[in-house]
């Protein structure tokens, strides 16, 4: 360590800064809330680092394994849906191996923030058999970077860091370690390693399993994972994992008389939870997220031992956990706060003055009012927020890119007019396939791409096919007669409302683009500018 070389930092920060003190020369991910800000924090910091914002999260899986291959250190950072769009390669990863370096961070997002689920990384590890490192703090996450490229080196295998928002987004001081030089290795002289074709997948899948004995002697030698003893026979011994350690550490377990084994390094460490529960008449899990090492420890010990945790109830089955629930099931008498004031009116987020999608929405709410069965499909971004009122004005919302191929299921099952509303970076990440789908099949829908010019949702990261949407379109085989660009404004009403009718009047596919500069980003360059000034 650099004596006295501490820096205060967001947890996504330390983070970055343990991924740039470890000599990465790449960070790959797609902005998405709570991961953003690492990648932000390597493009400010570290200039000589590849840092441009991917596609979606399978590219930047992608691009990171062929650095990886080349003998480089490389990062992949996504929010937890992330992982889902990143699958393919990200469980493959795990059956080539890699030659530098590779880590992948999942910053999960339970009580769903800023998400569709609450859906839990960990999964994923045990899913493709690789080490999982889970920090409990800021210093964590930073020493847990260096830990992790040097142990993705020492097994060749990827290794997953998951985050959650709780501790993504708050502050601690960090102490900072010695920077590692960069550095390549030669790939791989095995090129067949990197072959997936079944006989050569076999082969490294057996030797993938072979490692599953390694991965479990450094989880039971780790420096994260270590039990906090008490003297005697334990009424009750909890497993704490990741930041949900911090939540049992501030109830003081040990003048309890409470055990304590923290796990931050997976797999579990069987042996360590063994002994404890030897010790203990009962155990509780604590673990922010789904119960995936309550469930595991249940297999271990079997079901004469007694277990709580979330499952039994004794903890909450969804959202986060904090340091009241986790006293509750510690037994302690929480004090109450104070009751939430009656006067009090909820404010729900609203689409910022000026956007451009309230344009849309209205345009498209007074164009819709004219046919009975008219719905619309939504997309994941800002433009969601057209769910809300004043707006109501979108019917759906899954999935990135689902808009598109919802509505041309529901043109397929008779539903007219579908109609289909995404942005542009969400377009870009995972809706042109689907338009390929309406196009291969001439369904008869109308699909709005918002365009505002950037990742507005995230904070105004930039957009993958700025300026090239119309080109997208026709490429992909849309008519381009029926490739229209508006700009929404309120004095361009009428001319919106009556390209939204023609073209849901046209018998095919058809793109409506409203095109203009998020309002927020522009208000920033329009500061920047009088700054320079």
């Amino acid at each position: 360590m650099i004596e006295n070389n501490k820096k205060l930092l967001l947890g996504d920060e330390a983070v970055a800064q343990g991924a740039i003190d470890a000599g990465i020369s790449g960070v790959y991910a797609y902005p998405g809330t709570p991961s953003t800000e690492i990648t932000e924090y390597i493009q400010a910091n570290a200039p000589d680092v590849r840092s441009r914002w991917c596609t979606n999260e399978k590219t930047a899986m992608e691009a990171a394994l062929g650095m990886s291959y080349a003998g480089k250190r490389a990062l992949v950072c996504m929010k937890h849906v992330g992982m889902n769009v990143a699958a393919d390669a990200f469980v493959n990863s795990a059956i080539t191996g890699v030659n530098g370096g590779l880590v992948v961070l999942a910053a999960d997002d339970p009580s769903m923030h800023s998400s569709q689920n609450e859906q839990d990384s960990r999964f994923y590890g045990k899913f493709a058999m690789i080490p999982i490192l889970e920090p409990s703090s800021q210093q964590e996450a930073y020493d847990m970077m260096l830990f992790a490229f040097e142990m993705s080196e020492q097994l060749r295998l990827p290794v997953l860091m998951r985050v959650v928002t709780r501790l993504a987004h708050s502050r601690a001081d960090v102490q900072m370690a010695e920077k590692v030089e960069k550095y390549a290795t030669l790939p791989d002289s095995d090129r067949t390693n990197w072959v997936l074709l079944p006989a050569n997948a076999r082969r490294q899948y057996a030797m993938l399993v072979e490692k599953q004995e390694d991965l479990a002697i450094l989880s039971k030698e780790s420096p994260f994972n270590h039990t906090s003893a008490v003297e005697g026979r334990a009424r009750l011994g909890v497993v704490a994992c990741g930041i949900a350690y911090n939540y049992v550490m501030e109830h003081n377990p040990a003048a309890l008389g409470i055990p304590v084994l923290k796990v931050t390094h997976y797999p579990i460490p069987a042996d360590a939870i063994k002994a404890l529960a030897a010790e203990c008449d009962e155990l509780l899990v604590a673990e922010d997220g789904q119960p995936v090492v309550e469930e595991q420890v249940a297999a271990l010990l079997g079901a004469d031992y007694k277990l709580r945790g979330r499952l039994t109830g004794d903890l909450p089955r969804m959202g986060e956990l904090n340091p009241d629930n986790v006293g509750e099931a510690l037994g302690i008498a929480v004090k109450q706060g104070y009751a939430k004031a009656e006067n009090v009116v909820p404010r729900p987020p609203a689409l910022c003055q000026g956007c451009g999608h309230r344009d849309v929405y209205d345009a498209l709410n007074k164009v819709a009012a004219e046919y009975p069965d008219a719905r619309i499909f939504g997309d994941i971004g800002c433009y969601t927020l057209g769910a809300l009122p004043p707006f109501r004005a979108i019917d759906s919302c899954v999935d990135m890119g689902a808009s598109i191929t919802m509505a041309k299921g529901a043109a397929d099952a008779g539903l007219y007019p579908a109609i289909a509303v995404i942005g542009d970076s969400t377009f870009t990440h995972s809706g042109m396939t689907g338009l390929l789908d309406a196009v291969n099949d001439n369904s008869n829908i109308t699909v709005i791409i918002s365009d505002n010019l950037t990742t507005a949702m995230t904070g105004g990261q930039d957009s993958a096919g700025t300026n090239k949407f119309e080109a997208i379109c026709v490429g992909l085989g849309v008519d381009p007669a029926h490739v229209r660009v508006v700009v929404p404004l309120p004095k361009n009403m009428e001319e919106i409302t009556s390209i939204i009718r023609e073209e849901i009047e046209y018998n095919g596919v058809s793109v409506i683009i409203p095109r203009r500069e998020c309002i927020q980003t522009l208000n920033r360059k329009l500061r920047q500018k009088r700054a320079q000034k």
